[in-house]
């Protein structure tokens, strides 16, 4: 088996999960997908604005049809989905940078707690880094890693052909590591939980 690709141990697991609450980020461990959506859908309060990012993790776990589907929810993705780029790109930006909740998944998780998503447009980034007002993140265990340049080393080898070869799939273009945000730690309590599934989803 590829080693990115190897699940993480019970202890390695418990050992992230204990760095990142140091660092300020919430984190727990479910068994799979099914449970990992359920606990999403727990976390997150009727009516609230939630941007789903793009992510393979949440297609594959149905997170992402979830939210968007449904009604408990104001989706700012579906919405979109229904406005016009030309006209009003501004707008766009801002509701993606700024939602309520972002619900997301990452490339890489350190052993001492430390967080990599990798981007090509960094649409997603401003939401990560400070503008979204509560974040859920979706893991496989296969994403923790050692330190960063173990993580940085997934993301060149691992993360980004595959991630290469879906966009080329859904865009018509390549994709590539154009932006790279690190979260070393969270200063507002409860801001960011990590949810690590035992599976290996996502990439």
């Amino acid at each position: 088996m590829n080693q990115w690709m190897q699940l993480a141990s019970d202890q390695k697991i418990e050992r992230t999960i204990s760095s990142l609450k140091a660092n300020g980020i919430d984190a727990l461990v479910v068994e799979n997908g099914e449970e990992a959506k359920k606990k999403v859908l727990e976390l997150l309060p009727d009516g609230a604005e939630v941007m789903s990012m793009t992510s393979v993790t949440l297609d594959t776990t149905g997170i992402s049809k979830e939210i968007q589907d449904s009604e408990r929810f104001y989706s700012a993705r579906k919405k979109l989905f229904s406005m016009d780029y030309k006209t009003q790109s501004a707008e766009m930006r801002r509701l993606g940078a700024a939602p309520e909740y972002a619900v997301g998944s990452v490339h890489a998780v350190t052993e001492d707690g430390k967080i990599l998503v990798a981007s090509a447009s960094g649409s997603q980034l401003p939401a990560y880094a400070y503008g979204a007002g509560r974040i859920i993140f979706v893991i496989g265990t296969q994403k923790v890693v050692k330190n960063l340049d173990e993580g940085i080393k997934r993301i060149y080898e691992y993360v980004l052909p595959l991630e290469d070869e879906r966009a080329i799939k859904a865009y018509g273009v390549g994709s590539g590591v154009n932006k790279l945000l690190i979260i070393n730690k969270e200063a507002m309590p409860g801001r960011i939980t990590l949810i690590f599934v035992k599976e290996n989803i996502g990439f």
